[in-house]
């Protein structure tokens, strides 16, 4: 088999490998690598036969789940470039977004859509909105109330998992692209003025995640919690480190640092990724000594880890291997301290 040179290869060689291995847990529900698969490409198909276009923007306004990751990769699939939007941002900077990329669909859920509706006119390139949590019925009745002239709506399981996927079963899977070619683009927090979009390619990601997933060690018996948001490209990451490994990914939207803890024992997770602020918060907690057990490294981004913290937590789990890292999003992930040296230069990076 020829070396993976797109992102959506990432899932199709997994499920190649080992389809009945679980690829996403998501709550209650648990995906194994062959039905995501099957779900990226129904989600290509249905992207497709809404007339997408290659290159053309798809943003995803959602918080983690398994509907989140299929339309990221989907997109990939379909040859589009997928637009990740942090699901804590307020509408006018979401409208920013969808304006300065020229978004053609919109996936986000029926509850998030409202918020949007007074931004969504000053979008001009908007074409679809896609839909969760609804029927096909609905999305074509009060649901789409308010949109914009020329906005169709469309329910997720009928547009990217039902009946338009399968009566586009004759489009090739996707546009062509080649590994250089822009496959998402991860816009920062807008914290100091209005997001701005850093356009990454398959390479950038691909790459990335080998590296990543090399250092770390990861396996396709490991078990990678997803805290960090996937607009982020750590938070990204723990997905194509995993996936390039043929591992598992718990997706969790935390509300409190409690909310981390529990779903580190609950699922056992053998590698967890955070930035300081959390991290501060996590050192906090009372963590029980059954973590050592699984937990094999922590790793650090996003900032320098203070030092304070990074003893705390080395306490905390005094088996697992400390990894400080620091990338720019535009190389996603760069470099890392080896644990080895964290003793001797714990400040060297960050």
């Amino acid at each position: 088999m020829n070396e993976t040179c797109l992102l959506h290869d990432l899932v199709t060689r997994a499920a190649v490998r080992s389809p009945d291995a679980l690829a996403l847990t998501d709550g209650a529900r648990h995906l194994p690598y062959g039905e995501l698969h099957a779900m990226q490409r129904d989600c290509a198909r249905g992207l497709l036969s809404l007339g997408l276009q290659r290159g053309e923007r798809v943003a995803i306004f959602l918080e983690k789940r398994v509907e989140t990751v299929v339309a990221c990769f989907g997109a990939s699939a379909a040859g589009a470039v997928f637009v990740p939007v942090n699901p804590i941002l307020r509408a006018m900077q979401v409208g920013h977004i969808l304006q300065d990329c020229d978004v053609r669909v919109l996936v986000t859920s029926a509850q998030r859509l409202p918020a949007l509706l007074g931004v969504l006119a000053d979008c001009p390139a908007l074409q679809h909105v896609v839909l969760t949590d609804v029927d096909a019925s609905k999305a074509a009745g009060d649901v789409a109330q308010g949109l914009p002239a020329g906005v169709r709506v469309h329910a997720w399981d009928a547009c990217v998992l039902g009946d338009a996927s399968q009566a586009s079963s004759d489009l090739p899977i996707g546009h062509r692209v080649i590994d250089v070619d822009p496959v998402a683009i991860l816009y920062t927090s807008g914290s100091t003025g209005k997001p701005k979009g850093v356009v990454v390619s398959h390479r950038n990601m691909l790459v990335g995640g080998k590296s990543v997933a090399h250092y770390l060690d990861n396996r396709a018996d490991d078990v990678l919690l997803a805290a960090l948001p996937l607009s982020f490209d750590a938070g990204f990451s723990q997905l194509t480190t995993a996936f390039q490994a043929g591992a598992r990914v718990v997706l969790l939207n935390p509300l409190l640092p409690q909310d981390v803890l529990k779903a580190v024992v609950r699922e056992r997770v053998t590698g967890l990724t955070a930035v300081p602020p959390l991290w501060i918060q996590l050192a906090q907690l009372s963590w029980p000594a059954s973590v050592a057990e699984h937990l094999r490294y922590f790793a650090n981004t996003g900032g320098r880890m203070p030092l304070e913290t990074l003893t705390r937590l080395r306490q905390h789990f005094p088996r697992s291997q400390p990894f400080l890292m620091y990338g720019l999003t535009e190389a996603f992930r760069a470099t890392y301290l080896p644990p080895e040296q964290v003793d001797a230069r714990p400040d060297s990076i960050g």
